[in-house]
């Protein structure tokens, strides 16, 4: 079977800093696959409060995690901040993808550790139904590159 290949957008708009604690550590001694979820989505709550929105309000509907994809390239460890840039694309009707890229800074150079991509669907709790993107949530999360208002 072949091995996952994730294309990344070029550009991203938003990053956050993020420090691996002790509890992200397994018995490798590195970050967990685990643990990279959870970063992932710590990240991604940022992201959203940054544009004004929480996942269970993004402009009046909930967001539900669809699927993920992770990427791993490089091992992190216990005292490593990461670098977690992030952006949104690919969106249709109740769907959208949300993307990310972790980054350490090492020796003066920025390595890329692992790479991941989160599926989001729109979701109305109240009905219990998907629910279309709002159109001011697009608008907004599509243009968070650079360059765009």
């Amino acid at each position: 079977m072949p091995r996952i290949k994730l294309e990344l957008p070029q550009q991203f708009g938003f990053s956050t800093h993020i420090p691996i604690r002790i509890t992200d550590i397994n018995y490798g001694g590195h970050t967990g696959n685990d643990s990279i979820l959870s970063i992932i989505h710590e990240a991604r709550v940022q992201f959203l409060k940054h544009y004004g929105y929480e996942e269970k309000d993004l402009a009046g509907v909930g967001l539900i995690m669809s699927d993920v994809v992770i990427e791993f390239k490089k091992e992190l460890f216990y005292g490593d901040t990461v670098i977690i840039h992030v952006t949104a694309s690919g969106f249709e009707r109740v769907r959208f993808d949300i993307f990310y890229r972790l980054d350490i800074e090492t020796n003066g150079k920025t390595v890329t550790v692992a790479s991941a991509k989160t599926g989001m669907v729109c979701f109305d709790y109240t009905t219990k139904k998907m629910a279309s993107v709002p159109e001011g949530a697009k608008t907004k999360l599509q243009n968070n590159l650079p360059g765009h208002s």
